[in-house]
């Protein structure tokens, strides 16, 4: 079952790529545009981190997650950085 969606903010790209390739179940990036790309793919990462750039910061998108283990790892990227993937 789908989570709930986490808007993405100033993320640092490839601790956001590593993130994505530790997850279980599919992410799909959902933009303001109504684009909705599975990010478990090297190429729809490439496509959908191409499509949230502008002018060097992440624009308003949102991802959804269908394990919630991958949601609580990506939230925690999205909210404290690199020091949120580090294991307690």
């Amino acid at each position: 079952m789908p989570s709930s969606p986490v808007q993405l903010h100033d993320l640092d790209v490839p601790t956001f790529i590593k993130a994505l390739d530790e997850c279980k179940g599919n992410v799909y990036l959902v933009t303001r545009d109504g684009d909705n790309i599975n990010l478990k793919s090297k190429l729809s990462q490439l496509v959908g981190v191409a499509n949230i750039i502008e002018g060097g910061k992440i624009a308003e998108a949102y991802i959804i997650c269908e394990k919630q283990e991958d949601e609580s790892r990506l939230f925690r990227l999205n909210l404290y950085g690199k020091s949120g993937m580090e294991p307690k």
